[in-house]
């Protein structure tokens, strides 16, 4: 008989864990589920920017090995929604070295004007240098892309939610929203910030996973292909030209913690402008005003800062892939290629 392997979630970690699965393991019958459409959640409201940066040698050698994997997928087909841009990285006094220091073949820290295209001089006082390697998605509509190319190959289940999950000998039993049961012989669960779905609450507990409010802006410039990135390595803060939207993005660090992804989001609120626009301020004060708008959603972060790609439960047929940190599409290759590497063993 065909292995069964059941994927729990269809943003850009499952879908690209699918379309690796299906590479790596041609014999395999592949069920994809999803509680909403393909895309849907976090991976809808993701900025999609991907940067060489990494705080530990293991996430530097995952965000090395996406970069790979992303420049594949866009030079084999040039349609997909893959915009590379130029980057520049701010930051000021010795915080400038330590920064520097996570970046992967970032060259020299320059003194010279840069970011001038964000209307953005070179803050006193502050070094800025380049960053290669970059580039951001429509991470909804490349993870769109992703599964419409091997939807044919597998099962997908869309708007079916897991209602429960139970270990049994040889199989991963669920539940699903529809009173169908599935029989897997493995389970892998990629749910992005619903880490806390009653159907695998217990499972994944004991990680320590925590779920955080992202804010991303929306300013209210007008982007093109010339317009470069700039990120803000002391804030952990971006600004991203948008060029598909014909906007700029302001990301910045929101710490508000244990929230619940299924509970109506309030949208921008005034407290979330007055944090960005102190962040913002600091570096490029002309622009604070034009932070006006908006996304409000949220992300599963692990008590390393690092993703968690492991085995849960007792049977050793169960891998939860996620816990990315806010940096879900950056880390989604290198987070399959770990997914694949435990299917093995």
């Amino acid at each position: 008989m065909r292995e069964r392997v059941v994927v729990a979630g269809a943003g850009i970690i499952g879908s690209v864990i699918v379309r690796q699965i299906l590479a790596e393991r041609p014999g395999a019958e592949i069920i994809a589920i999803d509680r909403d459409l393909v895309g849907s959640g976090a991976s809808r409201r993701s900025a999609g920017l991907h940067f060489p940066v990494g705080r530990t040698e293991r996430v530097r050698a995952m965000t090395e090995m996406s970069e790979r994997y992303y420049q594949a997928l866009a030079a084999r087909d040039p349609s997909l929604p893959i915009y590379p841009v130029a980057m520049h990285a701010v930051a000021f006094g010795t915080a400038a070295e330590a920064a520097w220091r996570n970046f992967i073949k970032a060259g020299p820290i320059e003194t010279s004007p840069a970011c001038r295209r964000a209307a953005m001089g070179q803050p006193v006082g502050a070094s800025v240098w380049s960053v290669p390697g970059c580039h951001y998605t429509d991470v909804a509509t490349l993870a769109g892309r992703l599964v419409r190319d091997f939807r044919s190959m597998i099962s997908l289940l869309e708007g079916v939610a897991v209602a429960s999950i139970q270990e049994e000998t040889g199989a991963a039993v669920l539940v699903l929203s529809t009173g169908e049961t599935l029989r897997a012989d493995r389970l892998i669960l990629a749910p992005g910030p619903r880490v806390n779905a009653p159907a695998w609450r217990a499972l994944v507990a004991p990680l320590g996973i925590r779920i955080k409010k992202i804010i991303a802006l929306h300013l209210d410039a007008p982007a093109d292909k010339a317009d470069a990135a700039v990120v803000f390595p002391e804030e952990d803060a971006f600004l991203l030209p948008l060029q598909y939207r014909g906007h700029w993005l302001f990301s910045y660090t929101c710490l508000d913690w244990d929230v619940d992804p299924d509970a109506p989001q309030p949208g921008v609120n005034r407290q979330n402008l007055d944090e960005a626009q102190k962040v913002l301020r600091r570096y490029a004060p002309e622009l604070v005003e034009k932070l006006r708008s908006g996304r409000v959603f949220c992300d599963a972060y692990s008590p390393s800062r690092e993703p968690i790609v492991a085995t849960v439960g007792a049977s050793g047929r169960i891998i939860f892939a996620g816990a990315a940190n806010g940096s879900g599409y950056r880390l989604a290759p290198a987070i399959a290629a770990e997914t694949l590497r435990l299917l093995d063993n």
